[in-house]
């Protein structure tokens, strides 16, 4: 299976960095003039690459859209977090570093705006569920050395899966969270999301 923490060669950097730029100009687009507003030709223009490279990454312009979603976490991070965790550390440790090291002030602010693009243009729903996807198989991998040979099977798909619906709430404006460098324009009960992020995990560490 590919790994989503793999050590990256010089080629693949660069090539992130094509599909970081096309994903960016149509997540600015899309947020600038609607889904319908621009065709795929503007995001090359706008990104300053050719219609034959965009097709080399992306199959149309909601793909793009939501590959700004997805988290761009570097191999280097990911070694750092779990040469710095004991190995005794439980899933959820694991859960709670990793969390706090994907769940960037400007990662939750984009994808929260892409789940309200998407409740404007259907056409982006299905992605939300990639990027999720995305972000449980990482997880996943974290875990498997601190989980391997402690854990019933399929213990770490329930447990990653429960963490990470948790967040759906939060970025669909279910839960009033404050995101990291948000302000309340007035006095409300909102959460900070540090807040949140504590709360959930003890409630987890002691059962619900």
């Amino acid at each position: 299976m590919y790994s989503l923490i793999a050590k990256q060669t010089l080629r693949d950097r660069k090539k992130e960095a094509t599909a970081s730029a096309l994903a960016e100009a149509a997540f600015e687009l899309a947020l600038e003039k609607g889904l319908d507003g621009f065709v795929v030709d503007d995001v090359v223009q706008q990104a300053g690459y050719s219609r034959r490279t965009f097709a080399n990454y992306f199959s149309c312009k909601e793909e793009a859209v939501a590959a700004v979603a997805v988290p761009t976490t570097s191999v280097e991070e990911y070694e750092k977090l779990l040469a710095g965790l004991p190995q005794a550390a439980t899933p959820l440790d694991v859960l709670y570093s990793l969390m706090q090291m994907q769940f960037t002030a400007e990662f939750l602010l984009k994808i929260r705006k892409f789940i309200s693009l998407s409740k404007q243009y259907p056409t982006l729903e299905p992605y939300i569920l990639g990027v999720f996807r995305r972000l449980q198989m990482a997880a996943q991998e974290a875990l498997e050395p601190f989980a391997h040979g402690r854990y019933k099977d399929g213990y770490t798909h329930l447990l990653v899966g429960a963490v990470y619906g948790a967040f759906v709430p939060i970025l669909d404006g279910g839960l009033n969270v404050l995101l990291p460098g948000e302000t309340e324009a007035e006095p409300t009960d909102a959460i900070p999301f540090d807040q949140y992020l504590n709360s959930m995990f003890e409630y987890l560490r002691k059962g619900f």
